[in-house]
């Protein structure tokens, strides 16, 4: 279960990093949010990017706590994430999958795995 947990903070860390090199202006713009805003974000996706970050990192905490690696929130706020999560990334699945953005469609497969993980731990 461990191994899970840690499988899928990893992921979720490169997704945190991502949005945080995005609210600095890294020219990765195509690959997100639909793809449609350029290269480098306007300041109204930076502000989603840095709030996109937060939830990975928090998402991070609690995928830790579930995977009993940390001990930071009560089990049942756990377990109601963990759900959400799981459902946050099967919307991500579809959304990536349909973007427009050719780019942004390769994001559609790692969000899977990590669908797949999430649902791991869960069950």
């Amino acid at each position: 279960m461990q191994v899970l947990g840690i499988a899928l903070s990893l992921f979720l860390l490169f997704f945190a990093i991502f949005q945080l090199l995005l609210v600095m202006g890294a020219p990765y713009g195509e690959a997100a949010w639909g793809g449609r805003q350029g290269k480098i974000l306007p300041r109204n996706y930076r502000i989603a990017s840095a709030f996109s970050c937060l939830f990975f990192i928090i998402s991070i905490l609690v995928v830790l706590s579930a995977t009993g690696i940390i001990n930071l929130f009560r089990s049942s706020f756990v377990g109601g994430y963990m759900w959400f999560l799981t459902v946050y990334l099967g919307l991500g699945i579809i959304m990536n999958a349909i973007s427009r953005s050719k780019i942004e469609r390769y994001w559609a497969p790692v969000i899977a795995v990590m669908f797949i993980l999430c649902l791991m731990i869960l069950l």
